[in-house]
């Protein structure tokens, strides 16, 4: 399946720098609201070790590039527009921003740890993230609850039958967040609320309506301008915060990653994308090299610009996403001599079976095993899926 990353955050903060460094796309990048309108949709690529070496080949991409063993696999990021105050009100672009935002699986808010950008993007000074933070799930939530409460009141209006329970209901009205009723009726155990919702009080149906969003928009805290002093002394009091538990934080400096791809595109430095190293490779003015040397300073504090690894703590951390390397019925090509030409990002907990189906429907249906390439052992259909697994499958179709 396709993953798409929302790339979500205030204006002035780096979004659009961040999305255009992971994308090297071109979009505008302004310090006012509504720099962009309509989402951005680019491709960016998350790294997975390369299978081919085990085996003494060398792959053949059909998407992406593999790099001295590292696979850059492609998925789509998404920079959404219009997140202001009361967004779930219809304020800014309201509805339409989250609207874009539902058809992403996993947000990366860009926040200004810096603190020199107030709630509207103005700029300030001594401004907290955490009110960035807070502010973003806050909208969340409240977006969530009108949902919940839509739900609740077909409930109790009685527009469902006698023998439709609530968490029937709230997977309905809630499907366009791809939730399902056995979800929604851990949920329900886990706020511990109870399954009549006629018991259920405002605090009740807020602190349910988080918890249905925690599960299904899931958040990744992208600290942006982290190479200013004043946000690498904000990072160190937000995330020994244990309100912040519950969320991903992730160093970045989104102006370092996009001088280095574009210094390697010009040939200047030699820089693989999410390495905490680069070599100057050509002749620089002094100026230049003096950013390059302060970025090399952030790189060797951070380990890296951080750009790539806010991409892959959402998929593979946040998400639990596993990469799945179809091997072929000669070892690791396919009839056109291809090696490892691709590598499919599954969802969490999928088998053999639901491999087999993301290959192709027919060769789902006609299922009849995996062979693991690596130990030459069949792997039945129920057969949960292992981060970088190689393998083969053998189908009636």
């Amino acid at each position: 399946m396709s993953y798409r990353i929302g790339l979500v955050g205030k204006p002035s903060v780096g979004k659009s720098t961040f999305f255009n460094a992971a994308t090297m796309n071109d979009v505008p990048e302004g310090a006012y609201p509504f720099t962009t309108i309509d989402p951005s949709v680019g491709e960016a690529y998350v790294r997975v070790q390369c299978a081919a070496p085990e085996f003494d080949e060398t792959c053949t991409p059909n998407t992406g590039y593999c790099d001295d063993g590292v696979r850059f696999v492609p998925t789509k990021i998404v920079d959404v527009a219009g997140l202001i105050p009361g967004a779930h009100e219809g304020n800014g672009l309201g509805n339409q921003f989250l609207t874009d935002l539902n058809e992403t699986d996993v947000l990366v808010h860009v926040v200004d740890f810096s603190g020199k950008t107030d709630i509207e993007g103005e700029p300030t000074e001594d401004h907290d993230p955490r009110e960035d933070i807070d502010f973003l799930e806050t909208e969340l939530d409240q977006w969530y609850l009108d949902v919940l409460e839509k739900g609740i009141e077909r409930y109790r209006s009685g527009h469902v039958t006698e023998d439709d329970d609530i968490e029937e209901e709230m997977a309905e009205q809630m499907s366009a967040f791809r939730t399902n009723e056995d979800e929604i009726k851990l949920l329900i155990r886990r706020v511990g609320v109870g399954f009549d919702p006629g018991e259920w009080d405002d605090e009740d149906k807020l602190e349910l309506a988080r918890e249905i969003r925690k599960e299904t928009k899931p958040l990744v805290i992208a600290a942006n301008k982290m190479d200013m002093p004043e946000a690498q002394a904000n990072w160190e009091e937000i995330t020994d915060d244990p309100e912040y538990d519950h969320l991903t934080f992730v160093p970045a400096s989104a102006h370092a990653e996009k001088a280095l791809k574009s210094a390697d595109e010009g040939g200047a430095v030699d820089y693989r994308p999410g390495d905490g190293e680069f070599e100057i490779v050509a002749d620089v003015s002094d100026e230049q090299e003096a950013g390059l040397e302060q970025i090399r300073e952030f790189l060797d504090d951070f380990g890296s610009t951080g750009v790539q690894d806010a991409l892959e703590a959402a998929l593979f951390d946040v998400l639990g996403v596993t990469p799945v390397f179809p091997g072929g019925a000669n070892g690791l090509g396919n009839e056109r001599g291809e090696v490892l030409p691709d590598c499919y990002l599954l969802p969490p907990d999928s088998t053999a079976e639901d491999f087999a189906y993301s290959l192709h429907s027919d060769i789902g249906e006609g299922f009849l095993h995996a062979i693991d390439c690596r130990s030459n052992r069949q792997r039945g259909a129920d057969y949960e899926l292992d981060d970088r697994d190689v393998l083969e499958v053998v189908t009636t179709n």
